[in-house]
């Protein structure tokens, strides 16, 4: 595969990888008599199904998406394999193809999700564009989103509905809560500890005061202590001032923390 097929595949291979998938790239090496596809043919297979490309098309096809994700679903090593169309596949064509099948699991990139636009969001997502991560930032009010660093790390959503948006985050990111006051961090934060174990770090801005409030409205929205004590706030380390260049400093440092805490415990298991 060369020219723009080949750059497509790697353009569909680089958003699998960003977006934290398992997939297999399936290549066909070898084809001797008939076969539905030429050599360098390839196709990219998640759980979800066929992602990118093809290699045939029809019966060999649909054994390869199979093969693919029997692999991920076992973690199997890479492999290749040889199928005779006729006996193994079950085509009238009796040629024999060659495919090699070559897994690739998700890094679980350290993706930080932050809710609010406003003051200190922009200090705190210009400091995380510094670090080796993806940024997703949402907010009701195009104006302050527009004002944030342009980088391929920060993804910016413009929504009114913002507790919507925490179900399509990815498994192990990290949440901070910034938006412009308690009636929206509130119904972003419910739904965010609904699922709290999906996710690496829940953190919401403010002060002593506001976490006792978030604290009771969580226990009646049916939380228990244990499930409401599992988030921060105040967000941040115990250092700085209270502008917001000094209070994002101290939340970056407490991610960091976090995830590096994450990363030592997963090493010793």
């Amino acid at each position: 595969m060369t020219g723009p097929n080949y750059e497509n595949f790697l353009s569909a291979f680089k958003r699998l990888q960003e977006s934290g998938k398992n997939f297999v790239a399936v290549t066909l090496v070898k084809q001797i008599g008939s076969s539905p596809q030429d050599v360098g043919a390839k196709a990219i297979v998640s759980l979800d199904g066929l992602e990118f490309g093809t290699v045939g098309g029809g019966k060999v096809e649909n054994a390869a998406i199979k093969e693919a994700q029997r692999m991920i679903r076992e973690d199997h090593k890479n492999h290749f394999v040889d199928w005779n169309l006729q006996k193994d596949i079950g085509m009238t064509c009796g040629g024999v193809v060659s495919f090699f099948f070559e897994l690739h699991k998700a890094q679980n990139p350290f993706h930080i999700a932050v809710f609010g636009a406003g003051h200190i969001a922009q200090e705190f997502v210009r400091l995380l564009m510094f670090l080796d991560c993806k940024v997703t930032c949402y907010d009701q009010r195009a104006e302050w989103l527009e004002r944030l660093p342009k980088s391929s790390k920060l993804t910016t959503i413009l929504t009114d509905k913002l507790a919507d948006e925490v179900a399509k985050l990815p498994d192990n990111s990290y949440v901070t809560l910034m938006t412009m006051g308690h009636g929206t961090d509130l119904p972003v934060l419910i739904e965010t500890m609904k699922s709290r174990t999906r996710f690496s770090y829940v953190g919401n801005i403010g002060s002593d005061q506001k976490r006792k409030r978030l604290e009771n409205d969580l226990k009646e929205a049916g939380f228990d202590s244990e499930q409401i004590s599992q988030f921060y706030c105040p967000m941040g380390e115990s250092f700085g001032g209270n502008n917001p260049a000094e209070i994002s400093f101290s939340i970056v440092a407490q991610l960091l923390k976090t995830r590096d805490a994450l990363m030592n415990s997963k090493n010793q298991e």
